[in-house]
């Protein structure tokens, strides 16, 4: 199992064909399309979109401050830059939103691609996020391969590619305690082992 979090050279190459995958999935949608709902809650198709191209950026800066020796956060404005940059650019017409993803994309792949040449030059840098530089590839792909499905589109799960399944699946697992409702952990511990049955009651929060 490749741990994509320590492999950015994999988990370019995975986030490239996912990024293509993701622009081919929207290319043709228009305003109507980017008002419809997504399958995230209180999120439209805009709002997802419009989240995409904002993680780029963040992501971008991060590497893009790395570079230059500089420990960057992915929002300068914390999360409630987030927060504004989505829903004030979600309710854009649908080729602004696009052009604005398609540009992003863009830049963080340039990116991406002359920190591995350069050797991921301060990838240790957290910036005061979870994760170092040298992670923002394997956490990017995540970003684009899960709000891909929440478009609610032509893209599921089944469409995901086996290394990222084998690296984020083990990563969601570790979640489950701390989703579950009611917290039943020991039904949830049985079950994992083999011991017990899944409760039709059980309901797990989002994550990612």
């Amino acid at each position: 199992m490749i741990d994509l979090a320590q492999d950015p050279t994999r988990a370019i190459e995975l986030c490239r064909a996912a990024e293509e995958r993701l622009a081919a999935t929207v290319a043709d949608l228009d305003d109507d399309d980017l008002r419809a709902p997504s399958r995230l809650p209180d999120w439209s198709v805009g709002h997802v979109l419009t989240h995409l191209a904002s993680n780029a950026d963040g992501h971008a800066r991060r590497v893009e401050g790395a570079l230059r020796g500089e420990g960057l956060g992915k929002y300068a404005g914390g999360a409630q830059q987030r927060r504004d940059e989505i829903e004030g650019g979600a309710h854009r017409p649908a080729v602004e939103v696009l052009a604005g993803l398609r540009a992003s994309r863009a830049r963080l792949l340039e990116l991406f691609e002359t920190a591995e040449a350069a050797g991921w030059p301060h990838g240790e840098l957290l910036g005061g996020e979870a994760y170092p530089v040298t992670a923002c590839p394997a956490h990017r792909l995540r970003e684009v391969e899960r709000h891909h499905v929440d478009l609610g589109l032509s893209y599921t799960g089944a469409d995901w590619s086996q290394d990222y399944v084998d690296w984020d699946l083990r990563v969601l697992l570790a979640t489950l305690p701390d989703r579950l409702s009611p917290p039943d952990q020991r039904s949830l511990m049985a079950w994992v082992a083999g011991r017990g049955v899944v409760d039709p009651g059980w309901t797990l929060s989002p994550w990612g």
